[in-house]
């Protein structure tokens, strides 16, 4: 059975990776492509490495245009999903790459974005615990952050058996593609290049709530989180280096009994060879999490390390696994494992 989904927010980032992905997908027909302010141009213009798709023109964002089709994708900025998905029936899977409906607390929404709480819907991260049993047959799918799908998978063994107290660092070194498309002074080459910039610091992090929201639903109590996220001079890939005290009685070898156990049926997250240790560039254009683990004795913390492609793992192909299992498809159709090399 084959199904059509449209792109809004086509001419960016997270919706050129959607389309890189679904033109190779055997049960999804690529159907309209919408933007904002690029609407009548040619896709070619915006993203001249999709050559499939690059004489499409570009229509306007509306819901008409949607509801066509069997699934619609909306990678748009934040704030404005909400207006289109609730002028598209529940027969339509509506897939949003951005944050509307992420986080199940009002409050925090508020806080960290600033405008009225839009709702929450099935989370787009099918490895945490139960998550594929709800996002079968969803008709919304909200897909997490690339920052919150990385730290997620690195310390779900660790906190879903208990092996540390729920006390969590996170550093993650990402690529400037998570920014988006739009023009920024402090993203361009003669700023970024050379250089390494923190930002976010201090818990002021958009994503930030989301982790905690996460973390403490596999733990099963109230996670603390610092989290600091560093911009580093390459287009997109994000490195996550996550530690937690252990429990007492935590051994290297129970860390790696549990990782091996929670990880070893994943499609997506692997946990590599004992010894090696994620790198950005064994992710590029790959729907996978990379993730090693270790305990640092002298420290008694556990060190997780995740890598993975924002744009694909992170957003995109994240994306397109969810609706996979909304549809009903095998979970891994359409999805490259293998990533760019060198």
């Amino acid at each position: 059975m084959g199904f059509t989904a449209a792109i809004a927010g086509a001419s960016g980032y997270a919706g050129g990776e959607l389309l890189r992905i679904l033109i190779s997908h055997p049960s999804i027909e690529i159907g309209a492509l919408t933007a904002g302010g690029n609407a009548g141009t040619r896709l070619g213009e915006h993203q001249p490495h999709l050559l499939p798709l690059a004489d499409r023109v570009l229509t306007e964002t509306t819901a008409d245009t949607l509801a066509e089709h069997d699934v619609v994708f909306l990678a748009l900025p934040h704030g404005q999903s909400k207006e289109i998905a609730e002028r598209l029936g529940e027969g339509v899977l509506v897939v949003d790459c951005g944050a509307d409906f992420r986080l199940s607390d009002p409050a925090a929404w508020e806080r960290f974005y600033g405008s009225p709480h839009a709702g929450t819907w099935p989370y787009g991260l099918p490895e945490l615990p139960g998550g594929r049993e709800a996002l079968a047959a969803a008709s919304r799918i909200a897909v997490p952050g690339c920052h919150v799908t990385t730290a997620t998978l690195a310390l779900l063994p660790a906190l879903a058996e208990d092996l540390v107290r729920p006390d969590v660092v996170v550093v993650a070194v990402t690529g400037t593609s998570g920014a988006g498309k739009a023009p920024k002074p402090h993203l361009l080459g003669s700023e970024i290049m050379g250089s390494v910039a923190p930002y976010g610091v201090g818990g002021t992090h958009r994503h930030n709530p989301e982790i905690v929201q996460n973390l403490s639903a596999i733990a099963g109590t109230a996670v603390t989180l610092s989290f600091t996220p560093v911009l580093a001079p390459m287009p997109r890939g994000i490195l996550a280096t996550c530690s937690a005290p252990v429990n007492p009685g935590v051994t290297e070898d129970r860390v790696r009994d549990a990782y091996r156990r929670r990880l070893s049926a994943e499609p997506f997250a692997r946990l590599l060879p004992e010894g090696t240790w994620p790198t950005t560039a064994m992710t590029l254009g790959a729907n996978t999490a990379l993730i090693q683990a270790t305990v640092d004795e002298a420290a008694g913390r556990l060190v997780a390390i995740a890598a993975l492609d924002n744009l694909t793992k992170g957003t995109a192909g994240g994306a397109v696994q969810s609706a996979n299992i909304a549809l009903g498809l095998p979970e891994t159709t359409g999805l490259p494992v293998a990533g760019l090399a060198p």
